[in-house]
């Protein structure tokens, strides 16, 4: 398993990277181990699969409240945690994606999946 982090500031603390390299053998982020291009969300599986996806399934029925909206929220990930496919497919999705971003030489690419 690769960590991959979102860049927040504080992942790059001394602290976060000194735990990070002492627990895993590699790991995306700033100052990680794997180089990663800045500001790729089109190469990160959260942005190109996961919020769309969550977003479809909590909006299937608009939820009236908050508590309703949470509520949503939390089934809809619960539901996507179980589907180990959709998963499983989602991050082998990351390779053909890498592929066609080198392919382009880091250029759009999506339009050529």
């Amino acid at each position: 398993m690769i960590l991959q982090l979102d860049g927040a500031p504080a992942h790059f603390a001394l602290l976060v990277r000194n735990h990070l390299n002492a627990h895993y053998s590699s790991w995306i982020g700033r100052g990680g181990t794997i180089a990663w291009p800045p500001r790729s969300p089109d190469l990160t599986p959260l942005d190109f699969f996961l919020w769309g996806t969550l977003k479809r399934r909590v909006y299937v029925n608009v939820p009236n409240t908050r508590e309703e909206l949470a509520e949503k929220i939390i089934q809809a990930a619960n539901e996507l945690r179980e589907d180990k496919a959709m998963i499983q497919r989602s991050t082998q999705h990351v390779a053909l994606r890498a592929t066609a971003c080198l392919q382009r030489q880091g250029g759009h690419f999506e339009q050529f999946l």
